[in-house]
């Protein structure tokens, strides 16, 4: 992606101090959506690293995952496979207990969501401190999965997040 590409992207971002509480910085990635041309370049930017991949499934996390990784699973012609904060799945689960740079939290995937083997992409919204995309991935391979690569639209830099995944192939659009 090109430079005058990624700043207009960056300008499609609504940044908001102090939410979910004092000292962090929020972006709001609900203003790139609601522009067709950055969604859309988003999406073509979070497919490109993986396009002539194996990929049999593509993972979103809950809640803006949901949102980027469908398309690019359909890009790639792949099954998507939702991971939920508790309580949101009705069938068998397994679940994993990850640290965030505010807190903790917990998410859940079905038990039968991916088979030994399978090739899974990860995608979320943004890459802070790196604990729930490590979370996942752990999870992605206790089930038998093969992580092929962890894929975001932003990723706060100055937080490291990165350094919990060097065995992974981590891609993201916007460095902050």
């Amino acid at each position: 992606m090109d430079a005058q590409s990624i700043q207009e992207l960056k300008a499609a971002i609504r940044e908001i101090p102090d939410w979910p509480k004092k000292g962090i910085l929020f972006y709001d990635v609900t203003t790139l959506l609601k522009n067709g041309r950055c969604f859309e370049q988003a999406i073509n930017a979070l497919l490109e690293p993986y396009r002539n991949k194996q990929v049999d499934l593509v993972l979103g996390i809950e809640a803006r995952g949901f949102i980027f990784a469908p398309p690019v699973a359909y890009a790639l012609k792949a099954g998507f496979v939702p991971v939920r904060k508790p309580g949101k799945l009705p069938a068998a689960k397994f679940q994993v207990d990850y640290a965030l740079e505010y807190g903790t939290d917990c998410l859940e995937i079905h038990k039968d969501a991916i088979e030994p083997g399978q090739r899974v992409l990860i995608v979320d919204d943004l890459i802070a401190t790196g604990g729930t995309a490590q979370a996942v991935a752990q999870m992605v391979e206790t089930m038998g999965g093969i992580v092929v690569g962890l894929d975001f639209v932003v990723e706060l830099t100055f937080l490291h997040g990165r350094d919990k995944l060097l065995k992974y192939d981590v891609q993201s659009i916007l460095k902050y």
